[in-house]
Order: structure tokens, then sequence, then C-alpha cells
């Protein structure tokens, strides 16, 4: 028996918002599918070099109010990055909140619009312990 991975789906709220949050962490738009008679839309974001890895964004026009509103059950999307720091800077310089920052160089997280867990990974070893993410607290809960 044959297993290949295909995607991890999450629901979406705003769409736009959860695109420019995902398109912050470098993922880039790689197939997208609009559907009239069900009403939804099916938005896959990979990173450049990994388009067979990507995310699925379901957006669903007449809206969620039923979704719950913590993630959580879910778990976390992880991804690894050449400069966790700079990352990071670059992601708190755009208004997201690092809940859990990169104070041993090698692992933060942050939460995506919709309250989705995404764990940040240093590529190889972790970095030298830097300010400010050194003595920040964890805001929130990641």
């Amino acid at each position: 028996m044959g297993l290949r991975y295909l995607h991890t789906m999450v629901r979406v709220k705003d769409l736009e918002a959860s695109m420019r949050f995902y398109a912050l962490l470098g993922l880039v738009e790689t197939k997208r599918r609009d559907d009239e008679a069900g009403r939804y839309s099916l938005i896959f974001m990979a990173p450049p070099e990994q388009p067979d890895c990507p995310v699925e964004l379901t957006y669903n026009w007449d809206g969620d109010d039923g979704l719950p509103s913590d993630s959580r059950h879910f778990g976390h999307l992880a991804y690894e990055v050449d400069d966790i720091y700079a990352t990071c800077q670059h992601l708190q310089d755009n208004g997201v909140v690092i809940n859990r920052p990169p104070r041993d160089g090698r692992m933060a997280f942050v939460r995506s619009p919709d309250n989705v867990s995404v764990e940040l990974l240093q590529a190889g070893g972790a970095l030298p312990a830097q300010e400010p993410w050194a003595s920040m607290e964890n805001s929130g809960h990641w």
C-alpha cells in the first residue's frame, strides 16, 4: 500500500487576513478552487521551494459561526526557517504577536488570524541567544 502526504487543511473566517498571514511566513498561493455551487473557496499555499507541502485554507462564503473559537484541538503547523530572529522580527513588524518568543534561538510559536498555532524552528542548530528575544515573556497561549 502506497501513502503520500497531500496537505493540511484549516478553516478560515477571514480569507484575506489569513492569506496575508501565511504570505508573511513566506508561503505563496499554489492552487485555488472557488466552488459557486458549494459556496466555498479552497486556497493552497506552500513554501516556494516545497509546492508539494501546502496548507489548504478552506473558506465558506456564508460564514462558519459553528466553528470552535480555539483551534487547539488541531495541534499546529510547523515550518523550518533560515533565521528565526529575522523571521520573528518580520512577523512582529507586521502586527503578528509572538506567543512563544525564540528565547532559545531555536523555536517560536505564533498564531494565525484563525487561532491556528504555527511553530517556527531554526534550521540547523540553535542560534546564540539574542535580545530582545532572550528575555521576552510568552504572550497568550501557543
